[in-house]
């Protein structure tokens, strides 16, 4: 059976990738920046469309079909801050959730100037780790802390 199973398979070659994407599960690819600037502080933004006592979190959006991840930190920070940010390290991938996949990078403030979307953030922070706003989403604490997301 294995064998016969191993000949469909090659003689599938020509369009093994679109039957494997047929076969398997579609996730949309949420991308977050954990930006620090040269005092240690990371900026924190107050999003306008999360839930109401849960506003405070990292710059976040989706990556874009075919998009680096790390371009998607840049790209995302530069639209909801204006901000221009260099990306370090993965600090977070999580997975196991219906239909996405959590990323997460550290990130440096390389400079830009403040400039808030409106449509997207309400108020941004810079804070110091140890002193958070009330309402920060639990991811973002644990990724500013730089502890490990269970």
């Amino acid at each position: 059976m294995r064998r016969l199973l191993a000949r469909v398979w090659q003689f599938l070659r020509p369009v093994q990738s679109r039957v494997m994407w047929f076969l398997n599960a579609k996730f949309v690819i949420g991308v977050t920046g954990v930006v620090r600037d040269e005092e240690g502080r990371v900026l924190l933004l107050r999003h306008r469309m999360w839930p109401p006592g849960r506003q405070w979190g990292l710059p976040s959006g989706f990556a874009r079909k075919g998009e680096d991840f790390r371009t998607t930190v840049v790209r995302e920070v530069k639209e909801e801050t204006g901000l221009d940010v260099e990306v370090g390290g993965l600090v977070m991938l999580n997975s196991g959730l219906r239909t996405r996949v959590e990323v997460a990078y550290e990130a440096h403030l390389l400079g830009g100037e403040l400039r808030l979307d409106p449509s997207e953030i309400l108020e941004a922070r810079w804070c110091h780790p140890d002193d958070l706003p009330e309402g920060v989403q639990t991811v973002s604490r644990v990724l500013v802390r730089g502890e490990t997301v269970p």
